[in-house]
């Protein structure tokens, strides 16, 4: 008997609570025909390299967005894109916040500060027309169903498809980024010269990482048929790479273990960060780093098997993931599956709205967002630069500019004034300053940051429990939120006895910059950990009193089991890149003119049938047997699948043995 017992059914089969009746596989089922192997099979995708003549990466973020190259003949030289037009007092930065204007007639009109200054100039009655969008990244991570049909929903509550949106944002950066290449190389740039790297936070689910790669395809970055054009890099993947590359000069060391640029413990942290705010300044003007072809210093120190933490903090999630060095080329390996949850500092954001809930009342703010959309957006705005200025030792209060509409929106509203509501509130820390503004005392500030910097705290914690992570020796802090002094003071006061914990210095940049180095050198990340469980839907032989009986399927005298689930990789199981796992199968029953594989992923890691809760079906192969009536035949006809484990792709192919035809199909987790 040659079959084989699926693996996890020997285990106990699932109470019947959980299994449901056979679905039956009729005349195109398949069964186990030999032991599973994995076939390293890393060399084949080597040759294939396309020569692109630039790499630009596109860090699209949820509050704002870049992008940066670098030409292939210079690979030391990273170029951060030109300045926007517009931009923020008190934000100083080389990204562009993530908006986007569409017309009333739902074509593209603007992105970022152009799309922001361009709503708010436009008059309220028109601005309901038109459809604005802000944060729309967050909702890839948040919902549970994504599809190529989800919508957002703009400002004035109207409706769009995500994935509009996403291609249109994409298309902007493709348009903006080719024409800067064309002036700065005097000619054409064409897109085929240009290879794309779109970095996604590592949390994400796979279909959201799909929903990027069709969003680039529908934007023209690249196409299905010339897949390798993009590469969809993981943030905090993108910015352990970058901070391989760092040295002493270029960073800030928080941890007081040990003198840091001649300063001594206490005052490292103060002193840090006075200096690395000089030498932001300093460097504000340059838009072209050099990132020196060596390991950088803090590198050095580290040796084989050692690990460190990268910490992504951006504006809607923060990602967490464990690294282990490998030398001697220094490769990369992840070391634990990468955790983390929607605590980025957009949770300011929202605990600051709930503060003006709880001073002019929830139904006016909601009224006031709905009404006056742009002033909602210039309040956020003038939110944003205090939130920057908020630091653990400032004494002196932080104020908040009420725009006038705000003021005489709510008279109306309400009957009387907002200095009247901060009187009535009895909330301590906000005061009315008779310039028009909202006088927020620090602690007040602080209280905003509390909630989201414990949730990263607590999930950093739990992280450090984990075997695999106890003996970390560094913990980089990049991203976004990690400008902020309260985070790092937090990051400090509860991990700094246990790591040496490191900012980059242009820390909002990292990832971009990693990202490029990534383009540049896709082999540098040689093992990841697959996120999910895969394998496929197979026939058994039936035993008696091991499998459930309304798994029993009687076809042709013969009694199998159907539904059960065939592992090809377990979750959590170390993958390197371009890894084939190989299973052959055989048909059912031997007359068959048509296969199908149905090829399915789950979050758990024990799966025994294809009915168990949280089972996804996210392929399908069909093959097709006919046509070899002239060749012999073996009687137990022999059809290899194979899975091989890409970048963020997974590609699944049948081949028939007897007669080497074969299909391919790309996993898919948005259409099933």
């Amino acid at each position: 008997q040659v079959e084989r017992v699926a693996s996890g059914a020997d285990e106990t089969a699932p109470t019947s609570a959980y299994s449901s009746p056979a679905r039956s596989l009729g005349d195109t089922g398949i069964t186990p025909l030999s032991p599973s192997h994995i076939v390293n099979d890393t060399d084949s995708n080597v040759s294939e390299q396309q020569s692109f003549l630039v790499v630009v990466a596109v860090d699209f973020g949820t509050t704002s967005s870049g992008y940066a190259y670098s030409f292939t003949k210079e690979p030391e030289c990273i170029h951060v894109m030109r300045r926007w037009e517009g931009g923020d007092p008190g934000v100083s930065n080389q990204k562009t916040p993530t908006t986007i204007l569409l017309t009333p007639e739902r074509k593209f009109h603007s992105f970022g500060y152009a799309a922001r200054d361009f709503y708010h100039d436009l008059d309220p009655n028109e601005a309901k027309q038109w459809l604005y969008l802000e944060k729309f990244k967050m909702k890839l991570h948040t919902t549970g169903d994504l599809t190529m049909d989800t919508d957002l929903t703009a400002a004035n509550g109207k409706k769009v498809k995500a994935l509009e949106i996403f291609a249109y944002a994409l298309q902007y950066f493709k348009e903006q980024a080719l024409k800067e290449l064309s002036d700065q190389a005097g000619s054409e740039f064409e897109n085929s010269d240009v290879r794309w790297v779109i970095t996604v936070p590592a949390i994400w689910k796979q279909p959201a990482k799909q929903f990027m790669r069709q969003a680039a395809y529908q934007a023209g970055l690249a196409s299905p048929e010339n897949s390798e054009q993009l590469i969809i890099a993981l943030e905090p993947e993108a910015a352990s790479i970058y901070c391989r590359k760092l040295r002493l000069h270029q960073m800030i060391e928080l941890s007081g273990k040990a003198a840091v640029n001649g300063y001594s413990g206490s005052d490292t942290v103060g002193a840090g960060f006075t200096q690395a705010k000089e030498h932001i300044r300093r460097n504000r003007q340059s838009r072209t780093f050099l990132v020196e072809n060596v390991i950088g210093e803090i590198w050095s120190e580290l040796e084989e098997g050692d690990k460190y933490v990268v910490v992504d903090s951006g504006g809607g999630t923060v990602d967490l993931t464990v690294h282990q060095i490998r030398l001697p080329e220094g490769h990369l390996k992840e070391l634990y599956k990468a955790t983390g949850g929607p605590y980025g500092s957009l949770g300011v954001d929202y605990e600051f709205e709930k503060l003006l809930y709880k001073i002019f009342g929830e139904d006016f703010i909601e009224q006031f967002k709905i009404k006056r959309p742009a002033a909602w957006v210039d309040l956020m705005i003038a939110f944003e630069s205090r939130k920057r200025a908020a630091a653990p030792d400032r004494t002196n209060p932080l104020n908040i500019t009420l725009p006038f509409s705000f003021i005489d929106y709510y008279k109306k509203f309400r009957g009387h004034s907002v200095e009247h509501a901060l009187r009535k509130s009895n909330v301590d820390f906000v005061k009315w300053s008779s310039q028009g503004m909202l006088r927020m005392s620090p602690d007040a500030m602080n209280a905003l940051f509390k909630p989201t910097i414990d949730s990263i705290i607590e999930h950093l914690r739990d992280l450090f429990q984990k075997p695999e992570v106890s003996t970390v020796k560094f913990l980089f802090l990049v991203g976004g939120f990690a400008e902020a002094p309260l985070l790092q003071q937090a990051v400090q006061a509860a991990f700094g006895d246990q790591c040496r914990i490191i900012i980059p210095q242009d820390v909002g940049l990292t990832i971009l910059k990693g990202a490029v180095l990534f383009g540049l050198d896709p082999a540098v990340i040689k093992v990841r950990r697959s996120p999910l469980t895969y394998g496929v839907g197979v026939l058994n032989r039936y035993v008696e009193g091991k499998h459930p009986p309304e798994k029993l399927l009687v076809k042709d005298g013969t009694r199998w089991c159907t539904d059960v689930f065939d592992k090809f990789i377990s979750a959590d199981q170390s993958v390197a890149l371009g890894e084939l796992v190989k299973r052959s199968y055989t048909p059912a029953k031997p007359s068959q003119l048509v296969i199908v594989i149905n090829i399915y992923s789950s979050e758990h890691d024990n799966v025994s049938f294809i009915t168990d809760p949280g089972v996804k079906k996210c392929g399908t192969l069909r093959l097709d047997l006919t046509g070899t009536s002239g060749t012999a035949v073996p009687a137990r006809r022999e059809i290899q699948t194979l899975m091989q484990f890409g970048d963020t792709e997974i590609k699944a192919t049948a081949i028939d043995i007897a007669t080497s035809k074969s299909v391919k199909v790309g996993i898919d987790f948005l259409n099933y």
